[in-house]
């Protein structure tokens, strides 16, 4: 059976590197990937991108409230209503690889699931567990529920130790209240600290 992974870990754990080498590696062998991302996420537009410089831009934007499962069997099928050419005939998927799966709606992780256990196509799903405030997104909750296999990605703190919260700099202030979702820009920057130094900069809090 197919199934579903969640890869998580702070910023700078190499997650977007680690789903770009993933489907390198199953192209490499000659097999079909399909590569995704929330439309929330507008960093790199409609691009996969890491911080090592290397980019692909995805198959498909999955749309908050949109149904993931349904858009999915568009690509795989081939079918592109906006192209000169609204099918072309495709060899099967290998593997859906999902970027920023954090701002994924849990009904949307849901369908995620589906494509693995009913579609038995296996889904590789790369993202944040918490956001700056140590709370859970909501698609990293769904997904730290259902998901058959958990992976941590691990990066390391300013100190040396292991980091594991995430930080927002907004105008090069750290900030621990504001909206959950702010993609890093020009105004927008994160770090991630282990637990010592998140709570050096919190003032002891965790979160607000």
């Amino acid at each position: 059976m197919s199934k579903l992974y969640f890869r998580h870990g702070a910023m700078n754990s190499g997650k977007s590197t680690g789903l770009l080498q993933a489907a390198f590696n199953y192209e490499e062998r000659g097999q079909r990937v399909l590569l995704a991302k929330p439309g929330v996420d507008t960093k790199g537009e409609r691009s996969v991108v890491s911080r090592l410089g290397v980019s692909r831009e995805v198959d498909f934007i999955i749309p908050s409230g949109a149904n993931a499962r349904e858009l999915f069997a568009q690509q795989a099928r081939g079918d592109d209503p906006n192209a000169l050419l609204e099918h072309v005939d495709m060899a099967p998927v290998a593997c859906l690889l999902v970027d920023e799966a954090q701002f994924l709606d849990p009904a949307q992780v849901d369908e995620l699931f589906k494509i693995a256990v009913l579609d038995g196509v296996p889904v590789l799903a790369y993202g944040l567990r918490t956001d700056f405030r140590t709370r859970a997104f909501p698609g990293a909750a769904r997904l730290l529920e259902i998901a058959h296999s958990l992976e941590e990605l691990k990066t390391i703190c300013r100190c040396g130790r292991k980091a594991m919260f995430n930080t927002r700099t907004v105008d090069g202030q750290v900030v621990f209240d504001g909206d959950q979702v702010a993609i890093e820009g020009s105004d927008v920057w994160y770090e991630s600290l282990c637990g010592n130094c998140y709570l050096q900069e919190s003032g002891g809090q965790l979160g607000s």
